[in-house]
């Protein structure tokens, strides 16, 4: 039990320590703790299990959540293994040297915990994402504008100009429901720079865990038809597999070999 508490402390201390520097070069990792370079490797593998940080060469990268945005903390915790299937399944899509827009919900920041240490341009308006890439070699845009306190993501009309100067090939967004008419979010700004993201992507991917679907919210992001690609968990309803496939979008439910598409 006290070799267990000994190794807990470590990580603990070693997690502080990448979170602090948002990278952190293996040697100078071990020499800090004052161990061998092997057991700070897997020390990280643990971490990386946890998706608190994710290792590459040399050294390690933080990916873990934001600690100055609790609300958004606190949204990761819900249906998190189903939202950590899905961005797993997300980051399959990704082709190393894309140009990939990421908004700012919760299954796409787990998407974004994936990506990093990646050859990549990043375009994004959340600052919780914005922070997991900035100490990694990526190419980093973010778009700025209005930042919505709780959850760190910039919208209203400058984020929505400069956005439509953009071009991506693939935008990731992320909705709180979808019923018949489409697509949904709370908050109606957020809405019209969703819009604007769809517009400036070549190919549209849209993640949504399978709690969201036959719920309606505030505002009316696009109809079902006008995205590319929908990725989804195992749980979703047999009557809207069907449902989307009838509109021609290429249905991915994470954890299956059937996924189906009628393009």
């Amino acid at each position: 039990m006290a070799s267990q508490s000994l190794a807990e402390e470590r990580r603990s201390r070693l997690l502080e320590m990448v979170r602090l520097r948002g990278f952190a070069a293996l040697p100078d990792l071990a020499g800090e703790l004052a161990v061998s370079e092997s057991t700070v490797r897997r020390d990280l593998d643990h971490l990386e299990e946890t998706g608190e940080a994710k290792r590459t060469h040399g050294g390690a990268f933080y990916t873990g959540p934001s600690p100055k945005l609790q609300h958004f903390d606190q949204r990761q915790q819900t249906h998190w293994d189903r939202k950590r299937a899905i961005a797993r399944a997300a980051a399959e899509l990704i082709e190393d040297g894309d140009t990939i827009l990421l908004d700012g919900g919760s299954t796409t920041y787990e998407l974004a915990r994936l990506l990093v240490g990646r050859p990549l341009q990043v375009v994004t308006n959340s600052l919780p994402v914005a922070n997991m890439f900035t100490s990694s070699d990526v190419d980093l845009v973010f778009v700025g504008g209005y930042v919505h306190t709780k959850t760190g993501v910039s919208l209203g009309p400058y984020a929505n100009e400069m956005l439509r100067t953009l071009n991506v090939r693939r935008a990731v967004l992320s909705v709180a429901g979808i019923n018949d008419k489409g697509y949904y979010n709370s908050n109606l700004l957020l809405v019209e720079t969703e819009r604007a993201m769809m517009e400036a992507a070549d190919e549209v991917i849209v993640v949504a865990d399978s709690t969201k679907f036959g719920r309606t919210s505030l505002a009316h992001i696009a109809a079902i038809g006008d995205v590319d690609v929908l990725v989804v968990d195992n749980e979703i309803p047999e009557d809207w597999r069907s449902k989307v496939i009838a509109t021609n979008v290429k249905l991915i439910v994470a954890g299956s070999t059937d996924n189906t598409s009628l393009k």
